[in-house]
């Protein structure tokens, strides 16, 4: 399983368009790329739109204590939590091996200018996973603009810039369909 994720929640105020319907879009906008585009992995690409992130991750929990027992099936964890704006890469957690995999995936991206790897994926929803060895993937994008809708009545669709969110897409699309059609999962 490659599963990609953005949560559904957002806080008191504001729409939540940024923080995180932006993640949950690329998400669902991934799958449906690769829908549209008629390809067919060898391994299942699965999206969760979480809930309760807010709350303390109660919807992230209660998804890992369902699944945890087919733990060895599941090959990569996405989450998107920090906008969707101009992508610069990934942020990923896993041993050096599965890093080194990624970065040549990575560099699938060139042509948008989008190939970097950081150190560490960051995700509510995903941490229970890579606590547990399953790499983990976080989408890197420029966040200096992240904290002035954030959690505040400014959080609404106006702040989505429409071309940006595609490059966001498109990272997903390319990461997810290529590590869910590799010959053998990620490194553990």
């Amino acid at each position: 399983i490659v599963l990609v994720s953005g949560h559904l929640d957002s806080w008191d105020v504001g729409q939540g368009a940024m923080d995180d319907g932006g993640g949950a879009f690329i998400s669902w906008e991934a799958l449906s790329l690769i829908k549209d585009l008629g390809l067919r992995p060898k391994r299942t690409l699965r999206l969760v739109l979480w809930t309760g992130e807010e709350q303390g991750g109660v919807g992230a929990k209660q998804y890992y204590q369902l699944h945890k027992e087919n733990i060895s099936n599941f090959d990569i964890v996405m989450e998107s939590d920090e906008g969707t704006f101009k992508p610069s890469g990934l942020g990923f957690t896993g041993n050096a091996e599965a890093r080194d995999i990624v970065k040549e995936v990575m560099t699938l991206l060139w042509p948008i200018n989008v190939t970097d790897v950081y150190d560490n994926a960051d995700g509510t929803d995903i941490d229970y996973w890579m606590r547990d060895g399953v790499p983990g993937a976080s989408l890197h994008n420029d966040i200096s603009k992240y904290f002035w809708f954030h959690h505040s009545q400014g959080d609404t669709m106006t702040v989505q810039d429409p071309n940006q969110m595609n490059l966001c897409a498109a990272v997903w699309t390319v990461v997810s369909y290529v590590i869910a059609d590799m010959e053998e999962m990620l490194p553990r």
